[in-house]
């Protein structure tokens, strides 16, 4: 399951509204032709010829031979007169196709100066995203249909962004001062444990169980500065450095958790050229996490490969682990918020529930996509790609 700016979704393609718009034009003036051209038909069918019946004998030669004239001048006029109806009807029936052609491609003209407002307002709507909600539609012209439903969604933006802003804001002021407590508590326990004089066994236990559990939260509220730090997407510091040597501090910093859990680690060769530019706190967590997440997330006696490769205009981070199968449908969830894949990937009790989260939200900060993928051999496979900064850019 790829993370990162949004993108449109595949699926079964539709006919377009222009589509649409250009079949129903073209079907009005094909039933609008035929009409006229039926009535046109029955009109010059309607006096194309009499029946008339040629008077009796009457006894003259002479008026009889004019007779027989006059019956035989009105059935050439007749035959003329059908000759020329079809000839009419022909080329109505010619000049209807060729109009049909016309209308189509007018019609859809027609029908793309129309839509273009609507194909202007989905562009700008796909590019806001929750990072970016500070953008408008702003659309001119007259006020119509079309403008009243960009001004809509303006309005709709600007009630989302207060929303986005105000939850981000809580959630840092909420962190920052849920320190205070915190630092106060770890102080009195500390205090309360250097008194001297032994202490009872239950007492130092209790103490050391506070300890963990303060740490934990800790370290929670810290995610939560992060995670509302990187989807706020505004860097006060910005510099190119390689996740390579990233990536092998995050190993040795946890190197002590990899012998306890007897983890084999397999890194490949640094990439000269994979430089990424970004905030390095950002960067550095978002490293961080994923080999964190795969040290916690293992069984005894595993393995963690781990691997930096630059590839086109993109950096790529592989951190790939061992373990059980797990389902592709839940490892998706592993970037939301406190979702975690049971006991299986939690036996050890450590974590928060935001390590990928953080990671998902970083990289969609510095324009980059996080993919989680469970290895059919049992496992996961994160790749964290983010844009390039090139060899030039590199200090």
């Amino acid at each position: 399951m790829t993370w990162g700016p949004p993108r449109r979704l595949a699926g079964p393609r539709r006919t377009t509204a222009r589509t649409r718009f250009t079949a129903l034009y073209v079907t009005l003036f094909l039933l609008s032709g035929t009409a006229l051209l039926t009535i046109a038909a029955v009109v010059a069918s309607g006096g194309s010829r009499d029946s008339r019946t040629a008077p009796g004998d009457t006894g003259q030669p002479a008026a009889a031979r004019v007779q027989d004239r006059v019956a035989e001048l009105e059935q050439q006029l007749a035959q003329a007169h059908d000759d020329r109806t079809r000839q009419i009807l022909t080329g109505c029936a010619i000049a209807l196709g060729v109009m049909v052609v016309l209308s189509a491609v007018l019609g859809w003209f027609v029908a793309g100066r129309v839509l273009r407002p609507l194909r202007v307002m989905t562009a700008a709507t796909r590019r806001i995203t929750a990072d970016g909600l500070h953008e408008r539609l702003a659309m001119d012209g007259p006020g119509d249909e079309v403008k009243e439903l960009a001004d809509t969604i303006d309005d709709l933006l600007g009630r989302l962004e207060s929303s986005f802003e105000g939850q981000r804001l809580f959630v840092a002021n909420a962190s920052h001062e849920l320190r205070t407590p915190l630092t106060t508590m770890r102080a009195s326990l500390d205090v309360a444990l250097a008194k001297p004089g032994p202490l009872p066994p239950p007492t130092t236990t209790l103490a050391a169980r506070l300890r963990t559990e303060l740490d934990q939260v800790d370290r929670l509220l810290e995610n939560f500065l992060v995670l509302a730090r990187s989807r706020q997407g505004e860097f006060t510091d910005t510099a190119c450095l390689a996740l390579a040597p990233l990536a092998s501090a995050a190993l040795a910093d946890r190197a002590e958790d990899i012998t306890a859990g007897d983890l084999t680690v397999r890194q490949d060769r640094a990439d000269g050229t994979a430089w990424v530019s970004g905030s390095p706190t950002l960067l550095r967590r978002a490293v961080d996490n994923l080999v964190d997440n795969a040290v916690v997330h293992n069984g005894p006696g595993g393995w963690i490969g781990v691997a930096v490769r630059a590839e086109g205009s993109a950096v790529s981070l592989v951190v790939e682990s061992g373990g059980p199968v797990l389902d592709q449908e839940r490892v998706a969830d592993l970037v939301r918020p406190f979702r975690r894949l049971g006991g299986d990937r939690t036996g050890t009790g450590r974590g928060s529930g935001l390590g990928l989260s953080i990671v998902a939200a970083i990289a969609r900060a510095h324009h980059g996509t996080l993919d989680l993928r469970a290895r059919p051999a049992g496992g996961l496979r994160v790749t964290l790609i983010l844009p390039g900064a090139g060899t030039d850019a590199a200090p």
